[in-house]
């Protein structure tokens, strides 16, 4: 497949989208998760296709109490081939050598943050893993970076999947109903999206997008998928 046939994936739905990633990638397809509000879907869509694919999950060591209850409901209900992955500094090594970086007001400092606790374990992930094929979640009305994606997207010799890239918030929940999928703890909560429990905070009637939730809406990515 060349870069040009990207757009041909366009209108595609979201299961033929990952029927064709499991044909064409086989062995070396993953799907990442963050065990978030959403990733329900994605991982549920996926395993029905290809029950053992590995799926990545880079902890960071700063996620809610309920994230990790979430991860373990879910892997259990969708008896996912779970593959964890960590930074090589503990949280209490990065702390001591660079301090609280989420609680600077730098942005500098919030990607030096992203960039050690997440960015860097999943590239490590995903070259151990031999993924050339890597079936995320985004979804093109979360940030203005995913507005522009295509649902197929190659970046050097590896491809990015995004099956429900056009889905709303809607379709998501309905899904979710329809296959008796359990939510996340934090949905009842009221949040929209859930990450760190120091970046995350529940949405409000002044928020103009559920992103402005996360990093006290310095940004809008962390980084793994730009």
């Amino acid at each position: 497949m060349t870069e040009s046939m990207e757009a041909q994936f366009t209108g595609l739905s979201a299961e033929h989208l990952m029927q064709w990633a499991a044909e064409e990638f086989g062995d070396s397809l993953a799907v990442s998760t963050s065990f978030g509000i959403q990733s329900a879907v994605t991982l549920h869509m996926a395993t029905q296709i290809m029950p053992n694919v590995p799926v990545i999950w880079v902890d960071t060591g700063y996620l809610h109490e309920e994230t990790y209850q979430y991860a373990t409901t879910l892997t259990r209900r969708l008896g996912l081939n779970l593959k964890v992955y960590e930074s090589a500094l503990s949280p209490s090594q990065m702390e001591s050598r660079l301090g609280r970086l989420w609680e600077s007001e730098n942005l500098e400092d919030l990607n030096k943050y992203d960039q050690i606790r997440k960015v860097e374990p999943m590239n490590r992930a995903l070259a151990e893993l031999n993924v050339h094929g890597w079936v995320s979640g985004l979804r093109a009305d979360q940030t203005d970076f995913r507005k522009h994606l295509p649902p197929i997207k190659r970046t050097g010799t590896r491809y990015r999947i995004y099956p429900i890239l056009e889905w709303t918030t809607r379709d998501v929940y309905r899904y979710q109903q329809q296959h008796h999928l359990p939510q996340h703890p934090l949905f009842e909560q009221g949040y929209a999206t859930v990450g760190d429990y120091h970046s995350s905070r529940p949405l409000s009637t002044t928020d103009d997008t559920e992103r402005n939730t996360r990093f006290r809406g310095m940004k809008q990515e962390c980084g793994l998928h730009t």
